[in-house]
């Protein structure tokens, strides 16, 4: 079977795998779309220190169930469409054993710590297969990266009574807009792109703020009353973003971290103190993100432009080129299988 596999620092081929074959209590699925989402792009770039090459990226899955095993519960069956949850938990860890599976201390992503999905085919067990034959096959691919940000929003606490800052517009940000609206809350966006500024605002966002154009704490202030956010979401991951999501959240406020800073950020710490905040990390999803997304996704018709581009397996390594000269206006790209 083909299977893209990025070799090195910005070298990617179509490799021949072997087709696996499902063992007890496992599921074989047909894939049909996978994203390349930002831990993809930094692998290509060599900037991902997790990942061990040469590696087979992709976690943001759409699939057909192709066959089941014994084990495998009859509510899963053959030619359903479906997605993955791609993430593993020991059940040992304090996380694990905290119920907080998502951030399980030896979780193993797909495409990070193991091989990916993207390939013709993949075996996975029969408990990570979300089956749900009312999603498009297109929109299967977005469950995973919308759910980070709709996780971001429960580590907030975020209620209709907040205004919640959210710190980029790309697909994960997006995602902690549209849960924190669909939480009653008011929602200001900060982003470099108009178009994804314009994007957040067609998806309940109520104020958005161009960072390279606009003052933010002017803003700010003019949009809370001199208050500031009561929650500030960061989805980037720079030094900058970072300083900016202490900074500018109110007093008592909450800041949940999504992105990862690739380098040691300095903050004045005294903010910590005088503001008394709840700084927080977001890892991942949790199963009840995943059914939080798909409720959503069959309500409401999610716009094309979250998908950037489509290309076959063929052409992966012209694929992560583009996204790596675009990164600023590129949602998601998909390899189609």
């Amino acid at each position: 079977m083909k299977s893209l596999s990025i070799l090195d620092s910005k070298q990617v081929a179509l490799v021949e795998k072997e087709k696996p074959v499902p063992q007890h209590g496992e599921v074989l699925l047909k894939i049909k779309h996978v994203g390349f989402c930002g831990s993809d792009l930094n692998t290509f770039l060599g900037r991902n220190p997790m990942v061990k090459m040469p590696v087979i990226p992709g976690h943001e899955i759409s699939a057909v169930v192709e066959k089941t095993t014994a084990g495998v519960p009859d509510t899963i069956r053959e030619g359903m469409p479906c997605t993955v949850n791609p993430y593993t938990s020991c059940g040992k860890c304090p996380s694990c054993r905290n119920g907080r599976v998502n951030a399980c201390q030896f979780n193993q992503t797909l495409g990070v710590q193991r091989d990916g999905a993207m390939s013709e085919y993949i075996v996975v067990p029969w408990q990570k297969v979300i089956a749900d034959d009312a999603i498009s096959s297109r929109d299967l691919a977005l469950i995973e990266p919308l759910s980070v940000g709709f996780h971001a929003v429960s580590r907030a606490e975020v209620t209709d009574l907040d205004m919640v800052m959210v710190i980029g517009c790309g697909m994960i940000g997006i995602g902690a807009v549209i849960r924190s609206v669909l939480r009653g809350a008011r929602v200001i966006v900060v982003d470099l792109d108009d178009e994804k500024l314009q994007l957040a605002k067609k998806l309940g966002a109520h104020y958005q703020i161009n960072s390279t154009t606009e003052d933010i704490y002017s803003r700010l202030m003019e949009i809370t009353r001199n208050m500031g956010p009561d929650v500030v979401i960061e989805a980037v991951g720079t030094p900058a973003t970072y300083r900016m999501a202490v900074d500018e959240v109110a007093f008592t406020g909450r800041v949940v971290f999504i992105g990862y800073a690739k380098s040691e950020v300095a903050f004045e710490t005294k903010y910590f103190v005088s503001k008394e905040l709840d700084i927080r990390g977001s890892r991942n999803a949790l199963p009840e993100d995943f059914r939080a997304v798909m409720e959503y996704v069959k309500r409401n018709e999610l716009p094309d432009t979250f998908v950037t581009a489509i290309y076959p397996p063929e052409k992966g390594q012209e694929a992560l080129e583009y996204w790596a000269e675009n990164t600023g206006k590129v949602f998601r790209i998909f390899i189609e299988f």
